[in-house]
């Protein structure tokens, strides 16, 4: 009970812009980067910030996936190239942590898939990763996207997407796909992508921001 106590005080984020929030980069064991793109989530909250109402603390906190300290966070980034293990006590601790209202964000910086989805299936093996439909509230917030997750970087000429874990009708777990999504957040000077690319994926992940709390 006290772990979702905790994760509802975070809730009300539009409604008490006098609080500062702050969100975490998870760490992970398996050898995989966890530590990729440092500059993303900075920026991101740079713009949620400026252009959605946010009042998130400019420097996200890493927390190991292990840890209680986990709670602490209503929403959680995770990205890399490799590989991921989470352990017993790892996977029931982030199940623990979806189940009681905290959001997980995983983004494939490409070459994690094949482990991630074995990994989210360890935490909810009774539940399906699901394909967002392009009509799902998370691509129609703030920021409109018709057609869904935007695409930044092309790997293996294959659509971007958006899957999901939904619990109780609630999104707890996204997993975004063939996107790169979190190197649009990065620097320009790092990937050079052009300012609208850049653009649309802050703007998705403001509207993923949005989302988490205010559902």
């Amino acid at each position: 009970m006290k772990f979702l106590i905790k994760l509802f005080l975070f809730l009300p984020l539009f409604t008490i812009g006098q609080n500062t929030y702050e969100i975490a980069v998870l760490k992970y064991n398996g050898g995989g980067d966890w530590y990729a793109n440092p500059t993303a989530i900075p920026n991101l909250i740079t713009f949620a910030n400026e252009n959605i109402g946010t009042n998130i603390k400019a420097a996200p906190a890493t927390v190991e996936v292990g840890s209680s300290d986990i709670f602490n966070y209503p929403f959680l980034h995770m990205t890399g190239h490799g590989n991921v293990v989470f352990n017993a006590s790892e996977t029931e601790n982030l199940r623990n942590y979806l189940l009681a209202g905290g959001f997980l964000h995983i983004d494939d910086n490409y070459g994690m898939d094949a482990f991630v989805r074995t990994e989210i299936k360890k935490i909810f093996p009774e539940t399906k990763l699901v394909e967002l439909p392009t009509n799902h509230p998370i691509f129609h917030g703030k920021y409109e996207f018709k057609n869904g997750l935007p695409k930044v970087h092309e790997h293996d000429a294959s659509p971007s997407q958006a899957f999901g874990i939904i619990i109780d009708g609630r999104l707890v777990c996204l997993y975004t796909f063939e996107s790169d999504i979190g190197d649009g957040w990065e620097d320009s000077e790092v990937h050079n992508d052009s300012e609208y690319i850049r653009l649309k994926a802050l703007q998705m992940g403001a509207n993923i921001l949005e989302y988490v709390f205010t559902n």
